[in-house]
């Protein structure tokens, strides 16, 4: 079901999808940068997953009431509480044989960097010795196009629907994701979360800065 939505509105928005490496079996908790709202539409193209998404997400129009009914595990980040909860609650999916995505950062960025991590929900994985798995995204738009860190990305103070309303006004764009090919493993949260952000930057290509052309 999700799969198909994703899909299906990839090819609504213009999104063409270029991938790299495989991504995990699952379950499996997988780490990825974050850039925009259309990283779940990326990802959930290529893989069944559980996302953990800001609580903010639930209220927005068309995409929040889909992602509560399909299991996402929202998160106030605002509170350490909560965070106790979400921590139980992407143990249980990993148990229950899920791919749980989490966006580490914390928030969405303009493509040109990858933030350091929040280590807190690495949490269960540094306790339990779990491998976690990692990818990149980021995004290219074609030549004459609004560039893809202003089209694309969202961040700053931009918001959702006239943010959506620019998007659905390009002629196509490109998503890319590269999933690394090994897994990360730590026994403390911090040094899990360093250790991914290393991989990430070592593999991360800036949006904007990518030579492959947008496929015609």
């Amino acid at each position: 079901m999700v799969r198909r939505w994703a899909r299906d509105n990839a090819r609504l928005l213009g999104m063409q999808r270029q991938v790299a490496g495989q991504p995990a079996s699952a379950p499996a908790l997988l780490v990825t940068n974050h850039l925009s709202y259309l990283d779940v539409v990326l990802l959930a193209a290529e893989l069944p997953a559980i996302f953990v998404a800001k609580r903010e997400v639930r209220a927005w129009p068309g995409l929040g009431p889909l992602a509560a009914l399909v299991g996402t595990i929202f998160v106030d980040r605002d509170s350490p509480r909560d965070l106790v909860r979400v921590s139980a609650a992407i143990s249980q999916a990993l148990a229950n044989g899920d791919t749980v995505v989490l966006f580490a950062e914390g928030t969405s960025t303009r493509g040109d960097r990858v933030l350091p991590l929040k280590p807190a929900l690495l949490e269960p994985a540094a306790r339990g010795g779990w491998p976690v798995r990692f990818a990149t995204l980021s995004y290219v738009t074609p030549a004459g196009q609004p560039s893809a860190d202003l089209a694309l990305c969202w961040w700053g103070d931009m918001t959702f629907l006239p943010h959506l309303v620019g998007v659905a006004g390009l002629s196509r764009f490109t998503g890319l994701v590269s999933f690394g090919a090994e897994p990360v493993q730590a026994g403390d949260r911090k040094r899990l979360a360093a250790a991914l952000h290393a991989a990430l930057e070592k593999e991360f290509t800036p949006v904007g800065a990518s030579v492959e052309p947008c496929p015609s």
